[in-house]
């Protein structure tokens, strides 16, 4: 199993991945791990990334999912993955993926940058962010305002009434 985590930037991935990961001890990747020098200078400045910039870093991350699904072992992922176009190719020949979207407001997630100033990510680029962004229709949603442990309790709650409830169909 895949957990993809999806979201603004802001909205808590990487915190509400990490704890996912250790409560099911699975692995755990962050995508701005992946993301090449380039775009992490080009965000750096305050300049938000196109489709071109992000497709290579999006590739990197396919790769993971698809060497996880090759060898049949569980992960944690986050991913902005803002837009539908960039889920499906994540998505592409792959069976087992649930997708989580982090939801909150704008001000919660300036709010949050603020407290971040050493990462790349500025406060600026979170409007681009969430023009480019489309919701998902097909993830499990969770509000941000909950704690973490509240948050991955409810990720865990409503996955496995997923898994279950597809399971049956």
């Amino acid at each position: 199993m895949i957990y993809l985590i999806i979201g603004v930037s802001g909205s808590g991935k990487t915190t509400i991945g990490k704890a996912l990961s250790q409560e099911l001890g699975y692995a755990f990747y962050d995508a701005d791990d992946f993301h090449p020098p380039k775009n992490i200078a080009k965000m750096s400045q305050g300049i938000p990334l196109d489709d071109s910039d992000r497709l290579p870093w999006l590739l990197a991350i396919k790769l993971v999912i698809d060497e996880h699904q090759k060898e049949q072992k569980n992960a944690v992922i986050t991913c902005s993955a803002l837009k539908q176009s960039y889920r499906d190719l994540l998505e592409k020949n792959t069976t087992n993926i649930i997708w989580i979207y982090l939801k909150g407001s704008y001000e919660t997630f300036l709010k949050r940058l603020q407290q971040r100033p050493d990462h790349f990510m500025k406060e600026n680029m979170l409007i681009s962010q969430f023009e480019a962004l489309e919701e998902p229709e097909n993830a499990v949603t969770i509000d941000v305002n909950l704690s973490v442990a509240e948050i991955v309790q409810e990720i865990i709650n409503q996955t496995y009434t997923k898994i279950d409830s597809n399971a049956k169909s």
